[in-house]
């Protein structure tokens, strides 16, 4: 039996005092009484399954109406925020948000999964939170990514995202300088730019919308009023696009 089950044995066992605070049972009859409450649960553990079940319906449950005035508490930061990137169709019936990591594998992974999703929709619009959490080479990425937006528009942004997204080896001062190279720009105010305090503030903004909102890996996304912590399929963002759709 798992420790959740035990532990469900145990604070019901240690809940019956509490049918006796009049007094009129003995402690004899508490022990007693406690023992008989185990070892019904014990040989009838369906009923510790139901339960269990119960409580993850109801916790499920409770997350969701967390996550749907989250949502819309803080509606603007999320959706329209004019610090972040906006692709895709940006009059689509749809806002797509994705918190990312240039080194998360599983963001590398959604990478190519979203760019089809937003693709073959085409009434999808699509916005990328900067949201470097793997260290030093994650940081370096997003402020480079967030530099080029600011020196250059949004249209070299996403050629710096793409590339960002599937660069292989760590990125670095020579390797991003050569990046901007290949991207037709010029690195060196690039690099410059990248150690900028407004570069600075769209990362932070980012890291406190997230942390209100309990998102604390990568990818996570948000869609009208649903948090989807972690990646998912393409077929299961698509089935995700469509429930919203159908929610009106």
């Amino acid at each position: 039996m798992n420790r959740l089950a035990l532990g469900l044995i145990a604070g019901l066992a240690a809940f019956a005092p509490a049918l006796a605070e009049d007094g009129t049972m003995t402690d004899a009859e508490r022990a007693a009484l406690r023992a008989e409450i185990r070892a019904y649960l014990l040989e009838n553990p369906e009923v510790l399954v139901e339960a269990m079940n119960a409580l993850q319906v109801r916790e499920d449950e409770a997350a969701m109406q967390r996550d749907l005035l989250l949502v819309s508490s803080e509606s603007d930061a999320i959706f329209l925020n004019p610090n972040d990137w906006v692709g895709g169709n940006p009059e689509g019936d749809i806002t797509l948000v994705e918190f990312m990591d240039y080194r998360c594998s599983y963001c590398r992974k959604a990478y190519t999964d979203v760019s089809e999703l937003v693709e073959t929709d085409g009434n999808i619009r699509f916005v990328v939170k900067e949201f470097p959490i793997l260290g030093e080479a994650s940081m370096m990425s997003s402020q480079f990514a967030i530099a080029v937006r600011l020196l250059h528009g949004d249209a070299a942004y996403e050629a710096a995202h793409d590339a960002l997204i599937t660069l292989r080896g760590e990125p670095s001062p020579e390797t991003l300088s050569r990046l901007a190279t290949d991207l037709g720009l010029d690195p060196q105010p690039v690099l410059e730019r990248m150690g900028g305090a407004d570069v600075q503030k769209v990362i932070a903004d980012n890291y406190a919308l997230a942390e209100l909102m309990s998102i604390s890996g990568t990818p996570a996304f948000v869609m009208k009023d649903l948090i989807m912590r972690g990646y998912a399929p393409l077929e299961d963002m698509r089935a995700i696009v469509a429930d919203a759709r159908q929610g009106g």
